[in-house]
């Protein structure tokens, strides 16, 4: 399947609008938009930077506006939404066909008889976006094109009211220098060919339609910093720029050799680490390339090579959590240990209290004590550091990390932050207090957490069990005392029989809440299945799988509640309270199909019949964030998709269980 979209998706504003392109540098930077052109969230720009790598990511250049003249007829290429709800141009009805090539977006405008390409791209480890157009066809003569470049410098959550805001801009080689007040950090625009004429008019009222549907502020403005205008004969290109860097870029056909380089690079690793590589279908690989782009640097005074993994574009940072569950599937799937081994060894500086942090803070300042509000990111760890383990043998890193997994577990034991602590009479991990949300069923709005789960989730206690057989199995790899860890773990196999509802015939999903046991039907108790460690009988894995199945799989992922239970919102759509108060109250989680695919192997060891649940999954590859995947689904049909447009561990899991499933 090739990632193509044509006339019949991009002559309508409402088709090529809600489909999303996407490309990165490795360091947090991006550049992203609508196959339209039209601007539809604050997050989308060709370059928005991570000026505190890898956050604090900042829209700098927001649009270019492109307009040809040909054979005395103008032509723009893009597409804009004002605040009146006017839709001015309409230059989305020239694209004769977009597709990605690897993950350079690519466009074609058809423009009478004259075509013209367009693609946008970030070299490797670069803050720098490039856009060039080649003129491939025409008849009549060359063709003038002239660009307008449309320029911020806010926080890509917020939105500018222009105001009496004048930013300098200044000739700067083949371009300009802005520079938005007295201390922001200048950015470069620059063309390799061509006339430059500085501007500084604000363009006001941009419509941004996603964020009116979210219940957000939907207007913004940007400022015309220059005009950029070339002439261009068949065959020749012009190359834009836009840059954090003062020094003049490399060529630009240098720049694309590089990001080609790079991403064959990516894909000769996954060929090489499995056998099946070099014959996975085009969607599977289009995830090697899209687990790539979740990859950024975190360098730390002494590890300048730290790397971390950003949970979700466009609007997440790295999370713990999020980094761990979504590791083993974006490095190790991929035939990148190293990243992992980074990565492992980056977030084992952040363990506190047994805890790995929730989140960073967009400046990049380290984890204050409330970003610890997480009971399963720590537990995800030993999964991802067991799973690395299995796949490289790294006696050292173990031996390195091998303290700091005995704290962990030391601190469970004996409690730590928000009532984490060990039941000593079942051998189960409790959790909670008021007013704070701990597992990854996260929501909160204001003070009311959505769903709080207090008491002894059940994926929290697979995790612990399967912790302690890991931490067993590595004191045994390291020569150390094992035993303690294998009493422990046996003690939580025998209380986690207690999980099972024989009166409904599946897991409880949390037990010794403040209301007693919640019989709730979700998808957590899967993983009592899908991991490695197994904590039911044969016939209790097989009814959560056939219950699951029937009540919860919703095509592209899993609900976080089944349809008739209490509470449960089959749509997500309207402002945060709503949004939030669905997002795990029946919304659909892609990431979830993964151990889903694997536990239904597990039960019934047909491979073929698992990977089946996977397919949706290609075709959904042209339906949102264009050669990714998705952060959620609605819960009711037509399953539209949600949130965040590109997930790390939606693509993970995905990628993951593919793979697990060939053998």
């Amino acid at each position: 399947m090739a990632m193509r979209l044509g006339r019949e998706i991009c002559r309508t504003i409402e088709s090529a609008s809600c489909r999303e392109w996407l490309v990165t540098g490795g360091t947090g930077s991006y550049a992203s938009g609508t196959v339209a052109g039209v601007l539809t969230r604050s997050y989308h720009g060709l370059l928005v930077a991570a000026r505190s790598p890898p956050l604090g990511r900042t829209v700098l250049l927001a649009k270019l506006d492109a307009t040809c003249r040909y054979d005395g007829a103008d032509f723009p290429l893009f597409a804009n939404r004002w605040a009146d709800g006017s839709l001015q141009p309409e230059g989305q009805i020239f694209i004769e066909q977009f597709r990605l090539e690897g993950t350079v977006p690519v466009w074609q405008f058809a423009l009478a008889d004259a075509l013209i390409e367009k693609r946008i791209w970030m070299p490797p480890g670069s803050d720098t976006t490039f856009v060039r157009y080649t003129l491939l066809r025409a008849t009549a003569g060359p063709l003038s094109l002239s660009l307008r470049a449309l320029v911020n410098y806010r926080d890509f959550h917020s939105r500018t009211q222009a105001n009496n805001w004048q930013m300098a801009i200044e000739p700067s080689q083949g371009g300009v220098k802005v520079t938005a007040f007295a201390a922001a950090q200048p950015f470069y625009l620059r063309c390799d060919r061509g006339e430059v004429d500085i501007s500084g008019v604000w363009n006001r009222g941009f419509y941004l339609a996603a964020e009116k549907e979210r219940g957000l502020e939907p207007l913004d403005d940007h400022l015309h910093a220059a005009s950029f205008e070339a002439t261009l004969a068949v065959g020749e290109s012009l190359t834009f720029s836009a840059s954090l860097t003062a020094e003049p870029h490399p060529c630009g056909t240098d720049a694309l050799l590089q990001r080609q380089a790079h991403e064959a690079q990516l894909l000769a690793a996954f060929e090489a680490a499995h056998p099946v590589g070099k014959t996975a279908p085009v969607w599977v690989r289009q995830l090697v390339l899209a687990a790539d782009q979740f990859i950024v640097d975190r360098p730390l005074p002494d590890q300048p090579e730290g790397k971390t993994i950003l949970a979700g574009y466009h609007w997440f940072g790295d999370w713990g959590r999020d980094t761990m569950i979504a590791l083993p599937g974006l490095t190790l799937s991929t035939g990148r240990p190293a990243v992992a081994r980074s990565i492992l060894r980056t977030f084992a500086r952040f363990v506190d209290r047994g805890m790995l942090p929730n989140r960073f803070l967009d400046d990049s300042s380290p984890p204050a004590e409330g970003e610890y509000n997480t009971a399963d990111a720590t537990l995800w760890y030993f999964e991802a550091l067991q799973q690395y383990f299995e796949a490289t043998g790294d006696l050292p890193l173990l031996s390195e990390l091998f303290p700091v997994l005995k704290q962990i577990i030391d601190w469970h034991e004996r409690g730590t932050r928000y009532g984490i602590c060990l039941d000593p009479t079942d051998g189960l991990l409790f959790a909670g207090v008021p007013g704070v949300q701990l597992t990854w069923m996260d929501a909160k709005v204001g003070d009311w957490v959505v769903t709080p789960r207090t008491g002894k989730p059940v994926e929290i206690n697979a995790l612990w069990y399967s912790a302690l057989r890991t931490m067993a199995d590595f004191a045994r790899q390291l020569s150390q005392p094992g035993g303690g860890y294998e009493a422990l773990a046996e003690r939580t196999l025998d209380g986690f029989q207690r999980f099972w509802n024989a009166e409904r015939g599946y897991c409880f999903d949390v037990l010794d809440g403040p209301d007693g046991n919640d019989p709730a039907l979700r998808p957590n108790q899967l993983f009592a299945v899908s991991l490695s460690q197994v904590l039911l009988t044969p016939e209790q894995q097989r009814r959560v799988v056939d219950t699951c199945a029937r009540a919860l799989l919703a095509s592209s992922g899993l609900r976080s509640l089944a349809p008739d239970e209490p509470g449960y919102i089959g749509h997500y759509r309207g402002d945060q309270r709503s949004r939030d108060s669905a997002y795990h109250q029946g919304t659909a989680w892609a990431w979830l199909l993964g151990p889903f695919a694997l536990a239904h192997r597990r039960v019934y060891g047909d491979p073929l019949l698992a990977l089946s649940f996977l397919d949706p999954i290609a075709r959904h590859l042209l339906d949102a964030g264009l050669g990714s995947v998705s952060e959620i689904f609605e819960g009711k049909p037509p399953f539209i998709p949600r949130g965040c447009i590109a997930q790390a561990w939606s693509v993970a899991e995905v990628l993951r269980a593919w793979l697990a499933l060939q053998s």
